[in-house]
């Protein structure tokens, strides 16, 4: 996945029970998919890993890979 200078991604601190915004943008990318994430449907991420993914199905596969 390649950004540009252009792009607008966010960038995330996630929490517990929610997440900071470190730098503002519209959007962050899914760590599983790379499809872009707007903020507002933003639901699913690892605390641990600091990754945002795009569905409960992806969260879940990946936290089960292990790391």
């Amino acid at each position: 996945m390649l950004m540009s200078s252009s792009d607008d991604g966010a960038k995330l601190q996630y929490g517990p029970n929610g997440f900071r915004v470190l730098r503002t943008g519209n959007h962050v990318y899914c760590a599983m998919s790379g499809v872009a994430i707007p903020l507002e449907e933003l639901r699913y991420w690892s605390v641990e890993h600091q990754e945002a993914y795009a569905s409960a199905q992806l969260a879940t596969q990946r936290l089960t890979e292990g790391t």
